[in-house]
């Protein structure tokens, strides 16, 4: 099948309003029942059922079953960065101005983009990591510094095991509320994975945002040298 009819089909299963829904949810990184993605989208278990099939059978979500329950989750990073991108370039046109919502305040400040941070942020620690040269962003790619692989070991996160993978370690990932990068690939998701066990972040009910705690205030100026413009 070729490539342009392939996009067709893909565009078709993302289009509808409800599976969108469905698959912003899933962007938090972690599983979701149906019934949790048919409330979330405002449908019904039945019509529910029927997106999920649609959005597995295109390869955007995989399915695993735990006893009698089936849950699901995004198919993989890939997916994650393509949505990410199309609600950046989504959010870049002209459109009507309105007044957000707290759940989309809380959105655009702090959430998770799969299983790395986004969001204000997501984007005040990338710049911040840069600024201090601890790593380095480039649209192809990224690396960690020799200073910054210090800091990071130093953090608790495990770089040898983090080279070991084929994940990519530093990637940039355009954020679609601040249209500007914010650090994706395993050093990410790492970060991002610390900073929840710290208690610097925690997850916030039923949304992907997040909400940045006390302690998370001080540890973000203490442990990365600058404090974050949030």
């Amino acid at each position: 099948m070729s490539s342009p009819i392939r996009l067709a089909e893909v565009g078709t299963i993302i289009g509808d309003p409800a599976r969108a829904t469905m698959l912003c949810a899933l962007l938090d990184g972690r599983r979701h029942s149906a019934t949790d993605l048919a409330l979330a989208a405002g449908v019904s278990p039945q019509t529910a059922s029927w997106h999920l099939a649609k959005l597995a059978d295109g390869r955007l979500i995989s399915a695993e079953r735990q006893g009698r329950n089936r849950y699901f989750r995004l198919a993989s990073t890939l997916v994650a960065q393509a949505l990410e991108t199309m609600m950046a370039f989504a959010e870049s046109q002209p459109s009507r101005a309105r007044v957000l919502s707290e759940r989309e305040k809380a959105l655009r400040h702090a959430r998770t983009c799969y299983d790395h941070l986004a969001g204000k942020l997501g984007v005040a620690l990338t710049e911040a990591l840069t600024r201090e040269k601890l790593i380095e962003l480039s649209a192809e790619g990224g690396l960690v510094t020799s200073h910054g692989a210090k800091l990071l070991s130093d953090f608790g996160v495990d770089l040898p095991a983090l080279r070991q993978s084929k994940r990519p370690l530093c990637r940039s990932c355009l954020d679609w509320s601040e249209q500007k990068p914010h650090l994706a690939g395993a050093i990410g998701a790492a970060l991002t994975s610390r900073c929840f066990d710290l208690g610097w972040v925690r997850r916030l009910p039923d949304t992907r945002a997040v909400a940045i705690t006390p302690a998370g205030a001080r540890g973000f100026t203490e442990q990365f040298g600058s404090a974050l413009a949030i």
